[in-house]
């Protein structure tokens, strides 16, 4: 089994990104898991899974209203999609660096 985490920064604000809401789907788009992150950026709570594909949807959009960011309309970045596959056991880690125009993701540790 693989065990998964996430951690949302908000990079515009140079902090966790509280209360963004998140989704887990696997590879063929069934819904998995879905919650918002803690006064972390983090997601306690995915479930363990076994290796595959999987995509993680973090709603960034909202989050930025809710703080008080004036977006276009429609936003340049809505909901933000991030596929990947898990090949083995171990632990995966999915971490989102994210602004309203930007963001960046890579396998953490």
């Amino acid at each position: 089994m693989v065990s998964l985490s996430t951690h949302v920064l908000d990079t515009i604000h140079g902090c966790p990104a509280v209360g963004v809401a998140l989704r887990l789907f696997d590879g063929e788009g069934q819904l998995l898991f879905a919650a918002v992150t803690d006064a972390d950026g983090r997601c306690p709570g995915l479930p363990t899974l076994a290796p595959g594909r999987y995509r993680l949807e973090f709603a960034v959009a909202s989050y930025f209203i809710e703080r008080g960011v004036v977006l276009a309309d429609p936003p340049f970045l809505d909901r933000i999609s991030v596929e990947f596959g898990m090949a083995d056991a171990g632990h995966y880690h999915v971490p989102l660096l994210v602004s309203p125009y930007a963001y960046s993701t890579y396998r953490g540790s």
